[in-house]
């Protein structure tokens, strides 16, 4: 029961956290929003809904969800690690038995790695090869390894296509007073990575998908 409570848990909040960080981004810069609305009114056209299949033929919407991952990763800090010997990495000795904990929030924002760290630019992922899964330490908001985040996959998909929806069914519209420079992008560290102020924003419906 406890482990159907814990991956429950893990499953939902990180889901929706990480989907109300991308659609801020998107409220927050017009200009990128605007260029994921053509590229899916291109590929899958106006008044129609979005599908799975869609999603292998929209690569700004990858570039916008590792974006998203990069800045606001889900679990700031990963799930704690033990080390089961004594290690010595980039000069620092980590005894055995000690709780590692890998700040995936600051490898995302690291300018020794990321030009313009701070920026939300989705535009740097287009024609990388750098990916969520694991393999690229400089974007790891899954984690690594064995104990990889089991739902990588599936999170990564469903989040496109809920992304993809809202984007393409909907216009969107801050609330009166509230410009694009105005969105609170504060965030509220913990376990996982909440928006301090939730992110309140009007949809109108763009397209007819019934």
């Amino acid at each position: 029961m406890i482990l159907a409570q814990d991956l429950f848990v893990a499953g939902t909040d990180t889901t929706s956290n990480t989907l109300e960080w991308a659609m801020a981004e998107l409220l927050h810069n017009p200009t990128i929003l605007s260029k994921a609305r053509e590229e899916m009114d291109q590929i899958i056209g106006k008044g129609r809904p979005v599908e799975e299949l869609h999603l292998t033929r929209l690569p700004y919407l990858h570039a916008i969800m590792k974006e998203t991952f990069r800045l606001h990763p889900p679990t700031p800090l990963l799930l704690p690690r033990k080390a089961e010997e004594d290690v010595d990495l980039c000069g620092f000795r980590v005894p055995k038995g000690a709780q590692v904990l890998v700040n995936a929030w600051a490898i995302g924002r690291d300018p020794g790695t990321w030009e313009n760290p701070e920026l939300f630019w989705p535009e740097r992922f287009l024609g990388s090869d750098v990916d969520v899964k694991g393999q690229d330490f400089e974007l790891i908001p899954f984690g690594a390894g064995r104990r990889i985040c089991p739902a990588v996959s599936l999170a990564n998909r469903m989040l496109q296509l809920m992304l993809a929806s809202l984007v393409h069914s909907f216009e969107w519209k801050l609330e009166d007073g509230i410009g694009a420079e105005d969105v609170d992008m504060e965030d509220e560290s913990g376990i996982t990575l909440r928006k301090a102020q939730r992110l309140h924003a009007i949809p109108v419906h763009r397209i007819n998908c019934c």
